[in-house]
């Protein structure tokens, strides 16, 4: 029951090797989705402030103290307000 044949030995060494390629082809995939996604990274940058539409910097009004977009600014409406318009 328990002996050993040349049957069960292939048999074994048979399961041994589907295994370990098994492993050996996960890792290769796993490698290969890894870099991929490295390489995405590194192709999307976040953009500068500069060119994201959605930001803005903002400075304070030295009279009143609110803050105005750096670009396009308008007076406050106060005397002595250094942004025109």
């Amino acid at each position: 029951m328990f002996g050993f044949s040349i049957q069960k030995l292939i048999f074994t060494v048979a399961i041994i090797l589907i295994v370990w390629y098994g492993f050996k082809v996960i890792g290769r995939l796993d490698k290969k989705r890894k870099a991929q996604i490295k390489v995405g990274r590194r192709r999307k940058k976040p953009p500068s402030p500069a060119e994201d539409p959605a930001t803005e910097n903002m400075v304070a009004c030295a009279v009143c103290g609110t803050f105005v977009s750096s670009r396009g600014t308008k007076s406050c409406g106060r005397e002595g307000c250094p942004y025109p318009g």
